[in-house]
């Protein structure tokens, strides 16, 4: 396959040479199970079935799953493979299937969806992700995926270069964010539990580096404030952070209540807030 799945557009074939991400052409998972540490509407009490991709299309020095994201830990599986693990979980009573990072493996994932489909698959699909994606890429999920779960990690491309090695992040996710509310509009609940929509996940940053206040206002104004923010509070130092001394250190009160002044002076109503002092309980154990 010639990869032109993100924005990156590696163009490489990735039967013979891995692109920025560092994954082949082979479907790679590290983690699937139950997981409930998502949001409530999401984990609930029965769980979420997580399935954990390895690689990613971006390399924020403080990402705390690094060791699939960067490190790529985790075993190859094929289309046929991901498509029973979807209809396992289903069969564990996972509220939803909750893809975790897959654009990178997006022509794949379709084919599992499809296939776990015809197979009796029923639970929502949620496509979790970094919001570093490609509008035309997204296009191609349309009436497979029922919620989308994207960060929207920085307004500001100074920080997203910085951080996560990617120019042009502020302008990717902006057009990705608008064409998965196209398709899927605001959440939908049934008992308390997702059945479609967006949900906009925002981690709140030491010294405010992803500009709350500029994300909050743009979703505003181009989606508007009934949307789901979840607002995150479980930044902590890990992976390089240690090597830029502005982001070395827990998140605090003051910034955490900026965030929320901004939030509710906005006038969103609809989401969940984490609470301050959220830390790494949230992580799942990844294999190595």
């Amino acid at each position: 396959m010639i990869c032109d799945l993100c924005p990156r557009q590696c163009k490489v074939d990735r039967k013979i040479k891995k692109g920025f991400c560092g994954a082949d052409d082979r479907i790679k998972i590290n983690l699937y199970d139950l997981h409930f540490g998502e949001e409530p509407i999401i984990s609930a009490q029965n769980g979420s079935g997580a399935i954990f991709f390895s690689h990613c299309n971006l390399r924020c020095v403080f990402c705390q799953n690094y060791l699939i994201s960067d490190l790529g830990h985790g075993d190859y599986y094929s289309v046929e493979d991901l498509a029973n693990i979807m209809l396992t979980l289903q069969g564990k009573n996972a509220h939803n299937i909750n893809l975790v990072t897959p654009t990178h493996y997006t022509d794949s994932v379709i084919e599992a969806i499809i296939l776990a489909k015809n197979k009796g698959l029923k639970i929502p699909i949620i496509w979790n992700t970094n919001g570093y994606e490609n509008a035309e890429t997204l296009k191609l999920l349309e009436n497979l995926v029922d919620v989308f779960l994207p960060d929207f990690k920085y307004f500001d491309s100074e920080y997203s270069i910085k951080f996560s090695r990617s120019a042009d992040y502020p302008e990717k996710a902006k057009s990705a964010i608008i064409e998965m509310y196209r398709q899927v509009g605001n959440i939908e609940l049934e008992n308390n539990l997702v059945k479609k929509g967006l949900m906009i996940r925002l981690l709140i940053l030491p010294e405010n580096f992803n500009s709350i206040e500029k994300v909050l206002n743009w979703i505003k104004q181009n989606i508007g404030n009934k949307v789901y923010i979840s607002l995150m509070a479980q930044y902590y130092p890990i992976h390089k952070s240690s090597d830029y001394p502005e982001i070395n250190r827990p998140i605090n009160k003051k910034e955490y209540n900026h965030a929320l002044d901004v939030l509710f002076d906005m006038g969103f109503e609809n989401g969940f807030i984490q609470e301050f002092g959220a830390d790494n309980k949230y992580i799942p154990h990844f294999r190595l």
